[in-house]
């Protein structure tokens, strides 16, 4: 090889093997190079044996799969490139045309929106159930149902269902079926993170998470996650996947990892935070309700209390309708170290108003304005101070 080009392309050296760190390397590729042909017409991806192109899996992804496995006690692992594109691939890889959806009436709102767009163009039904009430979702339960999805706490208004007795619902129908397909439970359980509760002791067949909350924890990547204990949903998961051509990238990889290794102290800290500023918030003037799961009197308290042992970064108000909705959102913009924004579970304490009458089939009781707040990193002092000129502003 005279050629300066062939040589840096093609060069010998290798390193040697045997070098380790805190952090796992991060591999980046799209072709995969095979020592020889029958390796080329033989590895193994599926069961992390080898590796064969990158949207398969490089031992980066790998390592984050096994781990985010273990965080949700599961056995198997699938990444995608958001939240919402795990979600879209649960419903992908078990739904066919002339099959049901039953989605909780509070559920994380894009999971709505492509049942009622894309789904129902391809022939999929969908119809939402009052996740508070589990003989509503048995009501709704029919032939054709084949997913239901159940999210803890319901998003935006935070109510905790009684998971154990919706997935038990699940399983008297499928009892009943002699041997039809059975109906699948898929939980959101991004707010939990696996480490509030455990989806799989609860029952569900397949949790998912958006890695890019707590995971993550910098609000600086998107990613997602779908985990089970039963392999033959995770090969059905699997190849859809591989169908779909879903990826995820080798820095997005590393930036979840790094985060994984603080993420249970994250949690520990953003709970203990959000508790303290929603006891707080609950004894303000104008202030009608404060919805988090673990203040006694929101809704699904002693559910959170009996299957959670944790709570996340989110809390609800409800404001009094003496205010405007304009006074709310003018509420909203006096804060300052609470920015406007979605997402959470980051460093940065977010809030944004919300019309929940318009986001919901069921009746919402109150008439005030509803905002949601996310608790970052931030000391419970300085945002504690934040609300409070706020608040004063909106009672003058």
């Amino acid at each position: 090889m005279s050629d300066l080009s062939t040589q840096l392309i093609h060069h010998p050296y290798r390193p040697p093997e045997g070098f380790d760190a805190v952090a796992p390397g991060v591999h980046k590729a799209s072709t995969v190079i095979f020592p020889h042909v029958q390796a080329l017409r033989t590895q193994e991806w599926k069961d992390k044996s080898g590796y064969t192109y990158g949207l398969h899996g490089t031992p980066t992804t790998f390592i984050l799969e096994e781990r985010i496995a273990t965080i949700e006690g599961g056995r198997f692992c699938v990444l995608a490139p958001s939240g919402l594109s795990a979600v879209s691939l649960v419903d992908m890889a078990f739904l066919r045309q002339g099959d049901e959806l039953l989605i909780p009436d509070n559920a994380y709102g894009p999971n709505k929106a492509f049942a009622s767009v894309e789904l129902a163009a391809w022939g999929i039904t969908h119809r939402y159930y009052d996740a508070q009430n589990p003989s509503d979702l048995a009501a709704k339960i029919s032939p054709a149902t084949r997913l239901v999805w159940l999210e803890a706490p319901g998003s935006i208004t935070l109510e905790f269902p009684d998971l154990p007795a919706l997935v038990a619902t699940v399983q008297q129908a499928n009892a009943a079926r002699d041997g039809e397909r059975p109906v699948l439970t898929a939980l959101d359980n991004t707010w939990g993170a696996g480490v509030a509760f455990n989806a799989f002791d609860l029952g569900a067949d397949m949790s998912m998470q958006a890695l890019t909350k707590y995971p993550s924890g910098g609000a600086d990547v998107l990613m997602g996650s779908v985990v089970t204990r039963d392999e033959s949903l995770h090969q059905q998961l699997l190849m859809t996947h591989m169908r779909l051509g879903l990826g995820v990238s080798g820095n997005d990889t590393e930036l979840v990892l790094r985060g994984l290794n603080t993420m249970a102290l994250r949690y520990q800290a953003q709970d203990a935070a959000t508790r303290a500023l929603a006891t707080w918030m609950q004894a303000q003037p104008g202030v009608v309700q404060v919805l988090h799961p673990a203040l006694p009197g929101s809704p699904g308290h002693a559910n959170w209390r009996r299957d959670a042992k944790a709570a996340a970064c989110l809390f609800s108000v409800v404001f009094d309708p003496r205010f405007s909705l304009a006074q709310v959102d003018a509420f909203c913009d006096r804060l300052k170290l609470f920015k406007l924004g979605w997402s959470w579970a980051g460093p940065i304490s977010l809030c944004a108003p919300y019309s929940v009458s318009s986001i919901r089939t069921q009746a919402w009781p109150h008439k005030g304005g509803f905002v949601r707040f996310a608790v970052g990193l931030e000391a419970v002092d300085d945002l504690r101070a934040d609300l409070a000129q706020a608040l004063a502003t909106l009672n003058a």
